[in-house]
């Protein structure tokens, strides 16, 4: 056990155990069976098996069912400002080895549990940097990573003039936390003007609003996916659903499509993409369609087909294993659709952002989608999120974005 520092411990079942040894970081509450010392919440607190071995320090909630988030797995571990800044180090290589440079512009530098980071995400957006915290042991030692981060992201080149805090998230009242966002208050510096940065990615270029933009501003896991989608849409009819910013759209048009209707259900949205397509000059392609797509594919098929490409990339259906059998119906519905519509030797795109919506459960839906709708479907790739979105094998939260490019035959 420690010798510089003793924490308070928790013992958990044999079940909580046989979990951590998989690699799950989590321990719910239901899962404790004694309590050695007195845990702060925020604070640190050594995991124990059913026999008194160490199995790992995490930071303790009160309020949370996830009553431990696991750091680390090693004994001899110290939480002092070296552990910290080695660990930001760590995933900031991590990023520059497993992207193009060109793509760090955009990308995810801190992806929680993935990174041993539990309840952080940072996203570098050009020169600013969106952070959401969603646990109460992140919210406790911010005031130190963040600086840090800002600090190795500067002196590896990159210009960071802001962070801003997006924790205008319902979880966060699960660990006690409150809702809010705003800058972080960056030592002997102020506050910057705008939350509107630009980016550059896949040739593509994006206004990004990370105070009022989904999530921390812009969905950044899509980015090689949509770079798949450019490939195959030179000289096709493209029709991108769910467009909300436009950006599969927009990689459609650089890759050469003769025309991409890009739609989606919000008009501020369709706004959006809109806007983009004017700053990439593609107005003479691209047309942007505020209505609902689950009105808007039935609609088509009273029409001549008139697309030979079809994009589905809808919000998560599903946030949660109770309404997984509702979401995979609606998964279903906008798959039939599409592939009804198609003609034979057109392309489908599809996926789907929640880890809810399990593979096999998906694949299942689209075997069943391309029965009804009498076709077949030839497998061009199967992709997942973005590097920089890494899959932790033992956490299955992780691994959540799954991503099909068919012909329809």
């Amino acid at each position: 056990m420690r010798t510089e520092r003793a924490y308070p411990s928790v013992s958990v079942t044999s079940k909580a155990e046989a979990a951590i040894r998989r690699g799950h970081p989590w321990v719910y509450d239901a899962e404790i069976v004694a309590v050695s010392g007195t845990p702060e919440n925020g604070g640190y607190v050594d995991v124990l098996g059913r026999k008194g071995q160490y199995l790992g320090t995490g930071f303790f909630s009160g309020a949370s069912k996830i009553r431990v988030r696991l750091l680390t797995r090693n004994a001899n571990d110290r939480f002092d400002a070296a552990f910290w800044e080695r660990k930001l180090r760590w995933a900031w290589e991590f990023r520059k080895t497993v992207l193009e440079p060109e793509d760090l512009d955009a990308c995810r530098v801190v992806f929680g549990e993935a990174d041993a980071f539990p309840g952080l995400t940072a996203d570098k957006f050009h020169d600013l940097l969106s952070v959401q915290i969603l646990s109460v042991g992140m919210e406790r030692i911010k005031g130190e990573l963040l600086p840090k981060l800002v600090q190795i992201l500067r002196e590896d080149g990159q210009a960071i003039r802001g962070v801003y805090e997006r924790n205008d998230v319902a979880l966060r009242e699960k660990e006690g936390l409150t809702q809010f966002k705003g800058w972080f208050s960056l030592p002997g510096e102020a506050v910057p003007e705008s939350a509107v940065t630009e980016i550059v990615e896949n040739g593509v270029k994006y206004l990004v609003d990370i105070e009022n933009g989904q999530k921390t501003g812009f969905f950044l896991d899509q980015k090689y996916n949509r770079r798949a989608v450019a490939r195959l849409a030179k000289g096709r009819a493209v029709l991108d659903c769910f467009t909300h910013t436009g950006s599969f759209a927009l990689n459609a048009a650089r890759g050469g499509a003769k025309h991409v209707t890009a739609v989606d259900v919000s008009r501020a949205a369709v706004e959006l993409a809109r806007a983009n397509v004017e700053r990439n000059g593609l107005s003479d392609v691209v047309e942007c369609v505020a209505a609902n797509v689950f009105d808007f594919l039935p609609a088509l098929e009273k029409e001549p087909s008139c697309y030979d490409f079809i994009i589905l990339d809808p919000p998560a259906f599903t946030k949660s294993r109770k309404t997984a059998a509702n979401a995979m119906a609606g998964y279903k519905e906008i798959n039939y659709r599409a592939m009804k519509l198609l003609p034979r030797g057109g392309y489908l795109a599809t996926c789907s952002c929640s880890h809810f919506a399990s593979e096999e459960a998906f694949v299942s839906m689209l075997k069943a989608a391309a029965k009804d709708a009498n076709v077949r479907l030839r497998q061009i790739e199967a992709r997942q999120q973005s590097g920089d979105h890494p899959i932790l094998w033992g956490v299955e939260e992780t691994n959540y974005l799954k991503f099909y490019l068919f012909q329809v035959v």
